[in-house]
């Protein structure tokens, strides 16, 4: 039992702290969402990272229509993990999809998400 709590703390970052000081992913809301089962934690998190790693692809290639509704797809998915900023970033691109700096923003996100993610499931 102990090697799940281990496993479920918040994963150190340099400097012991988060940029936005908060976690990529928010594991209460994750916990509810699999009503606790650890293992389906971790294969709805890899999932998301996978699925997050596309959307990107697909945003940097797509016209602006497509653009926002692959947003929109990928801020649906973080929500449901609760990958918070990962969705706030995705939501800006759906608001304005004509705006490709936004897509930076959107890149480190889920960068954070799939770093936090990679030391949950080591």
């Amino acid at each position: 039992m102990a090697a799940l709590t281990i496993a479920f703390e918040s994963p150190e970052y340099p400097g012991n702290s988060i940029p936005s000081g908060r976690s990529p992913i928010d594991l209460a809301h994750l916990f509810k969402q699999t009503m606790g089962d650890t293992a389906l934690e971790i294969e709805v998190l890899k999932l998301f990272a996978r699925q997050a790693r596309r959307a990107i692809a697909e945003i940097a290639e797509c016209d602006e229509e497509a653009r926002g509704q692959e947003a929109h797809r990928l801020k649906g998915a973080a929500l449901a993990v609760g990958a918070v900023a990962v969705a706030e970033a995705a939501a800006a691109i759906e608001k304005l999809p004509s705006d490709a700096s936004l897509q930076t923003a959107l890149g480190a996100a889920v960068l954070q998400a799939e770093l936090f993610i990679l030391k949950l499931c080591r």
